[in-house]
């Protein structure tokens, strides 16, 4: 395939780093650690149950929705740049 100045496999190359930034960047936002009893942004109890299914929680769920809503709106990735801004 003719690919312009990019060599062979920079294509395949340039979709597979993105992946690996893409999983890297997801588990870098797990929580780590102990879990809290209340939440660190309201101070609402922590019910046991979320506590025990998900580790290192530090959110109630209202709080996490608000913050996995505010993480959305920024995806961090330039989607609509050219195609040698988009290469390494």
């Amino acid at each position: 395939m003719a690919t312009g100045w990019a060599g062979d496999g920079a294509v395949n190359e340039q979709i597979e780093a993105t992946v690996k930034d893409g999983i890297k960047r997801a588990r870098s936002r797990l929580p780590q650690g102990p879990g809290l009893t209340h939440c660190e942004s309201c101070g609402s109890a922590i019910p046991e149950a979320r506590r025990t299914a998900i580790q290192g929680v530090r959110l109630c769920v209202a709080c996490q929705e608000a913050a996995d809503r505010d993480a959305t709106q920024f995806s961090g990735y330039n989607r609509r740049g050219s195609k040698d801004s988009q290469l390494r």
